[in-house]
């Protein structure tokens, strides 16, 4: 019988000594929930007490009441999390405490706050719109963030403080808005990747900032199936808020294996599956805005079961298996979605303007962010409010404090990430007219030359801004371009409005004089009236981008920028006349014009080209080619020229004509999509200095001239999508350093010359669509340097056994067809 009581006794201390164990490993996790519930709510009551609102002397009573349970929660919260681990005894007395006050925090919520105190508020409006709307907005965060900020403090009978805010539906309002058809499926598919036993471990949602990625995260762990099978074992953090990572590991770590507690109080094996969750049990972990891949890899753990949802603006590839990319507001969602913040309902009112909100809403280009905060900001505004906000944002300009503070500032985190370089190359990107997709030649070249850049360095930074979300390549642009080889002729990017009006913002900042970058953000019939008001002294900008229709040289302003090395025009026109200020532009180093009018465009004012000494790239597209300077001034400096969409009338061309005298040091020459260029001057085969040769989409070229061997520091030669060019001149094999040949959709190409195998630098040749081709010559054999056949699966048939004579040889055979998709605006 003693024995037995004996075991019974001993059982009964286990129990206790258990619960004992439990309530001091959760002191510091139940003083961290109560201090995030309490940070959360207390400015929000404290600001409906000061809010101008006269509320009844009973209902400031309660919430004065209410105020002091919190602050003391708040205090004894911090006592836990100062407290020593080992002495439990004030650990269990600070845990009984703030069990308590939780208590009583949680039944005041629930008998007082749901109805009575914010209706006061919401009836008795004052004069203050806006001071409502960003209190509601507080609340709604407040029950977010409270909802799902971590394992909940569990009271007998009562709900949690977390529990009982997120449940009073305050702000329903805005929870009501559109969410988008691309997040709901996003949502869904996020779901079954984190519920799938096999699979991703580490699932990624990304997308451009303000595009609702927190938003959805925290909706997927208040999802009732995600609930049901990780129960309370989700844990959000956010990790750009975190001051020390490896508190934050810790803590995880902590959440999850309760491995602190083993290390402590070294408990007996069979007591482990009490205190610690089976190996078998789903576990999820939430990282919100998280921007550095080194952070990432220290916060995802390799536990069977456990995973991981990362939210950032920037994608980790390497890291994250899956990627769910939020895309932005179709038209129809993106106007429901703006008239609850505006009107409070999610249609536009009778009493409303129709085409103006429309108007201001297609400016937000579906970004969820800028549609609350824009919204947001001409609640309740006259008219007039709305036509200034429409033009303002139309020049990509703030049209309030709210839209700079909320929309642009916090669309600015995403900048303040970056070094100093990649930085100044984002906001570069605003020199570009909204809604046009930018050349990837284009910016490459501008960065080198602007930046002091190398092509590759370029490229890696136009990869980092991508994978940041700050532009979008078209389509398989990356890896097209990634190529060693690859030509930029196609490739182009794109950037949300928003983002450029970001860039425009940042740059902006500075006086007028002193910007970096002097730029007319939209078209425009005649120059800014600011840069006339202070055309009297110069202008310090290193880029200078205008836009504008049809110019005649009386139309231009006397402004002059002696530090410009950019000159971007825009415009829609016939003629243009180009400036006389570029007299006053002695270090210009890149000169871009591009015509968007419907047929080329005839240059005039052409006398500013004898200034341009120090002028090393030049790119026109859409323009009718005009007679340059001849050897009397020629461009010494000039090693790049890309013709875009150009009128050629054959060899008699004025620009073309003298080329090795006019272009001394010339190194790169693109001609693309020059549809009536028949045959290139021979003078071309004088340049010795040429490097780089690309003929693309030139429908009419019918052959190449017959001493193209004679350019003897060629090493790219492209002549690609040349469908009427049917032979190669034998010249072509005396090119010694030629290292990559581009022959690609010339379809009626039928064969090469018979010394093709004298180009003993060859590399790699891409003969994709070549129909005609029916033979490769023997002398290939002797092409030792030869390493990559890029061709399709007929032609590939024409190599098969070939490969054994060249040892390091790689037929790649791919299906592609080349498109004018990237011409459609």
């Amino acid at each position: 019988m003693e024995d037995f009581f004996a075991g019974e006794i001993a059982t009964e201390l286990v129990k206790v000594l258990i619960n004992v164990t439990r309530r001091v490993y959760l002191c510091r996790q139940s003083a961290e929930q109560l201090r995030r519930s309490v940070e959360t709510l207390l400015p929000v009551i404290n600001e409906i007490r000061y809010s101008g609102v006269e509320l009844p002397q009973a209902r400031q009573e309660q919430l004065s009441e209410l105020f002091d349970q919190l602050r003391l929660g708040l205090e004894l919260a911090r006592k836990a999390a100062m407290s020593n681990r080992f002495n439990v005894y004030r650990s269990l007395q600070l845990a009984r405490q703030m069990e308590k006050v939780d208590k009583r925090i949680a039944s005041w919520v629930q008998r007082q706050m749901p109805a009575h105190i914010l209706a006061d508020v919401h009836h008795i409006r004052v004069d203050s719109v806006v001071r409502f709307d960003r209190l509601e907005r507080k609340v709604e965060e407040a029950a977010a963030a409270a909802a799902i900020g971590g394992e909940r403090i569990r009271v007998s009978g009562v709900k949690s403080v977390a529990e009982m805010i997120a449940g009073l539906g305050i702000g329903h309002e805005i929870e009501s808005e559109s969410v988008g058809v691309g997040a709901r499926v996003g949502r869904e598919r996020v779901k079954e990747m984190l519920m799938a036993v096999e699979g991703a471990q580490v699932v990624g949602i990304c997308g451009i900032g303000g595009s609702g990625k927190t938003k959805l995260a925290r909706e997927i762990c208040q999802d009732p199936q995600v609930r049901n099978y990780f129960g309370d074992r989700i844990f959000f953090e956010t990790v750009s808020q975190s001051s020390n990572l490896d508190a934050l590991k810790l803590k995880l770590l902590e959440q999850i294996r309760l491995s602190m507690v083993v290390g402590m109080y070294k408990l007996m094996p069979q007591w482990l599956t009490e205190l610690k969750p089976g190996v078998n049990q789903p576990t999820l972990i939430v990282l919100d805005d998280v921007w550095s891949q080194t952070e990432l890899e220290e916060l995802v753990f390799k536990i069977p079961r456990c995973k991981t949802l990362v939210v950032s603006r920037v994608k980790f590839p390497t890291v994250i298996n899956d990627t769910i990319e939020l895309g932005l507001l179709e038209e129809d969602e993106a106007l429901s979605l703006f008239c609850c913040s505006a009107f409070g309902h999610e249609s536009i009112p009778a009493t409303a303007d129709k085409n103006l909100v429309k108007q201001v809403v297609a400016e937000c280009k579906g970004l969820p962010l800028a549609l609350k905060v824009i919204g947001a900001s001409l609640r309740d505004q006259p008219p007039k409010i709305w036509v200034s906000a429409k033009n303002r944002l139309s020049r990509g300009e703030t049209i309030s404090e709210s839209h700079e503070i909320k929309l642009l500032d916090r669309m600015a985190a995403s900048i303040d990430c970056l070094s100093v370089k990649v930085r100044e190359c984002f906001l570069d990107l605003g020199s570009f007219p909204e809604d046009k997709r930018i050349p990837l030649d284009v910016l490459i070249n501008l960065w080198m030359e602007i930046h002091d850049l190398d092509e590759e360095d370029a490229f890696a930074i136009l990869v980092e801004l991508s994978n940041k979300n700050l532009l979008t390549l078209v389509k398989d642009a990356q890896n097209r371009a990634g190529d060693i080889y690859s030509s930029y002729s196609e490739l182009s990017v794109t950037q949300h409005d928003i983002l450029r009006d970001l860039a425009l913002y940042l740059s902006n900042r500075d006086p007028l004089k002193n910007r970096k970058r002097l730029i007319m953000p939209k078209r425009e019939d005649r120059l800014p009236k600011d840069w006339e008001r202070n055309n009297d002294v110069p202008f310090e900008a290193q880029i200078v981008s205008i836009h504008t229709g049809e110019m005649s040289k009386f139309d231009w302003l006397t402004i002059h920028c002696p530090k410009a090395e950019v000159l971007i025009m825009n415009f829609s026109a016939s003629t243009y006349a180009l400036p006389s200020f570029i007299r006053t532009m002695p270090n210009l180093k890149v000169l871009v014009l591009i015509n968007y009018g419907v047929s080329s465009a005839m240059l005039t004012s052409l006398s500013v080209f004898a200034t341009m000494h120090n002028l090393q790239s030049l790119w026109f597209e859409k323009i009718t080619l005009p007679p340059l300077p001849g050897s009397s001034a020629p461009l010494q400096n000039l090693r790049k020229i890309s013709l875009v969409l150009c009128e050629l009338k054959g060899t008699n061309t004025a620009f073309m004509l003298n080329l090795p005298s006019t272009f001394p040091r010339l190194s790169h020459l693109a001609i693309d999509h020059c549809m009536n260029l028949c045959e290139l001057p021979s003078s071309l085969c004088e340049m010795s200095s040429l490097e780089n040769l690309s003929i693309s989409n030139c429908h009419d070229l019918q052959e190449l001239p017959a001493k193209l061997g004679k350019l003897s520091s060629l090493q790219i030669l492209r002549v690609y999508a040349c469908p009427e060019l049917k032979k190669l001149p034998n010249s072509i094999c005396r090119l010694k350093k030629l290292k990559y040949l581009d022959i690609s959709q010339c379809i009626n190409l039928k064969g090469l010359p018979d010394e093709f195998g004298d180009l003993m630098s060859l590399e790699k040749i891409d003969m994709r669509e070549c129909l005609q081709l029916r033979e490769i010559p023997r002398s290939f054999t002797s092409l030792k340097a030869l390493i990559h056949v890029v061709c399709d699966e007929e032609t590939a048939l024409l190599w098969k056994g070939r490969e054994n004579d060249i040892p390091e040889l790689q037929v790649q055979v791919v299906e592609e067809s080349y498109n004018l998709d990237w011409l459609v605006e």
